[in-house]
């Protein structure tokens, strides 16, 4: 059977591009090289870290907060079982959700490693060996990205001593010392999950700074607030070796800027420095499809690569490697397939950290407008003066705006606070439409709501706040 698409991998990307397909009425097939869809983000990335995150969350609150708030129960247990139960049926939902989608938008699906014969052909090679060829008008490569592993280090994986991502969600017991190597998102949340269960948490980082990427400011704070609950820094730490101990392991690492080596010993240690586009066995080099010095996929901006008829999408082509930016593009190429005009705004993608309290942010930070040249100016609010904030015991954290300095057009704005992954979006709204940050301080808010503080912080951006 001819398809109009055959999109390769069934992440957010993969999947999200196969359903606008065939919703804009073309005949598509998908390719999975798992047993089920939903990629890394469903089966052991975004999905299942975020029923950790929340279950662990509420530990803490009945810990911490529940006496504070009037709430007497007896003294919280945490039952690892099941905890991890209700993480393995948040996934199995999602999952059989994507299948459901597929089955009716009469998508049909393959099972099997998906490969690049050439323009217009896909091989599926089954787990008996044995290959069938697919013909197709259109090819979507959407296979995601793989542990990276730490750069110059050979580290042996085991996934209970020496773990991933993928170990870090399902340990049988809490790790006594749990050190991260890696002091990004993924580090932070899956530590931030086995903080809150009782281990102590050691973050060794290669930049003087955690979160890189994010606003000085925001990364800055949010240590200070990671500190007080546990967490440990050695900060401009090079990691030169990751080895089993009897007990455990060790991590050494010595300073980048130069001096002696430390090796500190773990119960577990999570590698968490990262991911790399996954492009094993596509056949893109003897497709004679172009990849660049990072190994992903090089497509133009309509995401299409040099060979006619071959798309890429998602952790395999340049930007962030978010789920929802490879949705955005998935949709893109669909439509651009369909004949339609799709499109990308790449200054508007929303990036969250799921810890406690959550960070978000959108658009530039300062050092990027710094860097680039840009006079703007900046409006600052802090949850201690939020009333809802103050009610539900959450005033850690702050809003930030940046706008430009003479047309007040919002360039940025970074959030550290309770509930900051669903707040940001209303920024995201404003920018999507290029608005200042009057249009956002003078649009009226519910009270009593954390989101004021987006308003007051817009406020203070153009003029002055009103409750500071």
């Amino acid at each position: 059977m001819a398809y109009d698409v055959v999109v390769i991998g069934s992440g957010p990307g993969g999947y999200v591009c196969a359903i606008k397909a065939a919703q804009l009425g073309l005949k598509v097939a998908v390719v999975e090289k798992n047993a089920t869809f939903g990629g890394t983000c469903l089966n052991i990335g975004c999905i299942p870290s975020k029923a950790l995150l929340h279950a662990s969350e509420m530990l803490a609150e009945a810990q911490h907060s529940f006496d504070a708030l009037g709430v007497e129960v007896g003294t919280p247990k945490m039952n690892l079982t099941k905890m991890m139960a209700h993480k393995d049926a948040t996934v199995a939902a999602n999952v059989n959700g994507v299948s459901f989608l597929f089955k009716k938008n009469k998508i049909d699906s393959f099972q099997g490693t998906g490969k690049v014969l050439g323009a217009g052909k896909v091989g599926v090679t089954g787990a008996d060996g044995k290959t069938q060829e697919l013909e197709t008008k259109n090819i979507v490569i959407a296979t995601g990205s793989d542990v990276a592993g730490i750069p110059g280090v050979g580290v042996a994986f085991d996934e209970k001593v020496i773990i991933s991502s993928t170990g870090g969600l399902s340990l049988e017991k809490v790790p006594g010392h749990l050190v991260v190597v890696g002091g990004g998102v993924i580090g932070l949340e899956l530590g931030s999950v086995w903080a809150r269960l009782g281990a102590k948490v050691t973050v060794v980082e290669y930049l003087d700074t955690i979160l890189g990427g994010m606003d000085g400011d925001v990364a800055k704070q949010f240590q200070r607030m990671l500190a007080k609950q546990g967490f440990e820094f050695k900060l401009g730490s090079k990691v030169t070796d990751v080895a089993k101990a009897k007990k455990g392991a060790t991590v050494t690492f010595e300073p980048v800027k130069g001096g002696a080596a430390e090796t500190i010993e773990a119960d577990v240690v999570l590698v968490a420095t990262g991911r790399r586009p996954y492009t094993d066995g596509l056949g893109l080099k003897e497709a004679g499809v172009e990849m660049d010095e990072r190994g992903r996929v090089k497509t133009d901006g309509h995401l299409r690569t040099n060979i006619a008829g071959i798309y890429a999408i998602g952790d395999v082509v340049v930007g962030p490697m978010l789920a929802h930016k490879a949705e955005d593009e998935g949709v893109a190429v669909a439509e651009i397939i369909a004949g339609q005009a799709g499109h990308v705004n790449y200054d508007v993608i929303p990036g969250v950290v799921y810890t406690s309290p959550e960070v978000a942010s959108v658009g530039k930070t300062e050092e990027e407008l710094k860097k680039a040249g840009v006079a703007y100016k900046v409006g600052k609010f802090p949850f201690t003066a939020n009333g809802r904030a103050r009610a539900m015991l959450h005033t850690d954290g702050f809003v930030k705006v940046l706008a430009d300095k003479d047309s007040d057009k919002v360039l940025g704005v970074q959030i550290v606070g309770f509930g900051a992954g669903e707040m940001i979006h209303e920024a995201a709204v404003l920018m999507e439409f290029g608005g200042s940050s009057e249009d956002l301080g003078r649009t009226c808010h519910a009270h009593p709501t954390m989101s004021e503080a987006v308003k007051e912080a817009a406020l203070a951006t153009f003029f002055k706040p009103i409750h500071m």
